[in-house]
């Protein structure tokens, strides 16, 4: 069975494929993969752009370990099955008057895939799903199956809530939940000079905020979201007219349309850019967390993401800019700005500090790397670390030198995967042998 991530970027064609019901059949399958001497690796639904998780032997697919399977009230947790859609969690916490603290922009992930590359929204008290984990099950390269909390295991914990799939099939993740609420959500176009002399301030007085800026244009839009103490019946959400208009047709049907049009006349990015970041809207709605934070992504593409420093993140939106300015490349996409809080999660790009991420993008069929190339230098002269399920040409001696407790990761791998039978050519490249 041949397998490509949702980019493209990755593909692997395993010579053996389960799809295990349980975590003994992970078991089985760890066992059997470190009897012969080959691999085993879990695959997610692809939305990494590394090859994170490809499988050179076996592979798991999750489609089966899926279902959310206890819940604390007390505790305020959740505990849910790796393979879990993280929009089939939303939806069943939401029937159970729960929610998230935070989350990224899309709920395709798997619960597992999405902590394993520090998949995050931004602001709030915690932006990564990765710091929001209490409790996990794996199963080592060895096969064993061991469960870490803040009570047994507390360092497997530590560093496996953002493991990178490198120290155990994840099985189950026990997640911190917060009772339902509304989130209101104000979106506008503003210009780059406003956006710029403004977003601090409104990183300063907002649960949440996220700005995007259109290559070849001085147009941004900026979303802040706020939490509101009132019952989510009061909960006014877009007119499904608006929503199918604005999300549904530009957002994803015409934007496809434009992308392809960009890809085939590169002449026309820059004036479409300029007509689309004129054409949008400002509009305001409540609603419920995951409705909020999360929309329909159908036009695919590449990205690469960075999180620098918060105190120079909007230098290095600035010195991004220029470098498109000064080049000849077509960039169609946004540039996405989003501002996190430090994290305690060893390898989170967050890790001990404040960040802002820029994320920049390429339509799928495009050559990303001219692009990425240019900016990737930028991002890391200011003290960036790579989002890991991003495009990056970083390895393990670069990471190491970024994330503070690298050491503890790799001590805990050696203990937990003494063989490497959860590795591939990634996990070596990033991680070393």
């Amino acid at each position: 069975m041949a397998w490509r991530s949702w980019s493209g970027l990755a593909s692997a064609l395993p010579r053996e494929v389960y799809a295990p019901r349980s975590t003994a059949d992970v078991v089985a399958a760890v066992t059997a993969a470190r009897a012969s001497g080959g691999t085993v690796k879990m695959v997610g639904t692809g939305h990494s752009f590394t090859p994170i998780a490809v499988a050179e032997h076996t592979m798991l697919v999750p489609d089966r370990l899926t279902g959310v399977v206890g819940l604390d009230l007390d505790r305020m947790t959740v505990t849910v099955r790796a393979g879990t859609p993280l929009h089939v969690l939303n939806s069943e916490l939401e029937a159970r008057g729960l929610t998230l603290h935070n989350m990224g922009d899309i709920a395709e992930q798997t619960v597992a895939g999405a902590i394993s590359t520090g998949t995050h929204g931004s602001g709030g008290r915690v932006a990564s799903l990765s710091a929001q984990v209490r409790g996990l099950e794996l199963v080592t390269g060895t096969g064993e199956v061991l469960r870490a909390s803040a009570t047994e295991h507390p360092d497997v914990l530590d560093v496996a809530r953002l493991g990178l799939g490198a120290l155990g099939v994840l099985t189950e993740v026990t997640l911190a939940v917060e009772p339902l609420l509304l989130l209101r959500a104000h979106e506008r176009p503003v210009s780059w000079d406003e956006g710029l002399a403004t977003l601090d301030d409104l990183v300063a007085a907002h649960d949440h905020v996220d700005a995007y800026w259109f290559p070849h244009t001085g147009r941004m839009q900026i979303k802040t979201d706020d939490r509101l103490a009132v019952p989510v019946e009061q909960a006014e959400p877009l007119p499904r007219w608006r929503a199918l208009l604005d999300d549904d047709l530009l957002a994803n049907r015409l934007f496809d349309r434009v992308v392809r049009l960009g890809n085939a006349v590169p002449a026309v990015v820059a004036p479409v850019n300029r007509i689309s970041a004129r054409a949008l809207g400002e509009r305001t709605y409540t609603d419920i967390p995951h409705r909020v934070f999360t929309t329909p992504r159908h036009v695919r593409f590449k990205e690469m993401e960075y999180a620098v420093p918060r105190e120079v993140g909007l230098e290095a939106l600035r010195e991004l800019r220029r470098a498109v300015e000064a080049s000849d490349w077509r960039i169609g996409f946004p540039v996405e700005v989003r501002f996190v809080p430090a994290d305690d999660v060893p390898l989170s790009p967050a890790y001990g500090r404040d960040v802002t991420y820029l994320a920049v993008h390429t339509p799928v069929g495009a050559d990303h790397q001219p692009y990425f190339a240019g900016v990737e230098p930028i991002l890391r002269s200011l003290g960036g670390r790579p989002h890991w399920g991003k495009v990056h040409t970083l390895g393990a001696a670069e990471l190491a030198d970024l994330h503070p407790r690298f050491g503890d990761v790799l001590a805990v791998r050696d203990r937990l995967d003494p063989d490497r039978v959860l590795g591939n050519p990634h996990l070596r490249e990033v991680l070393g042998d």
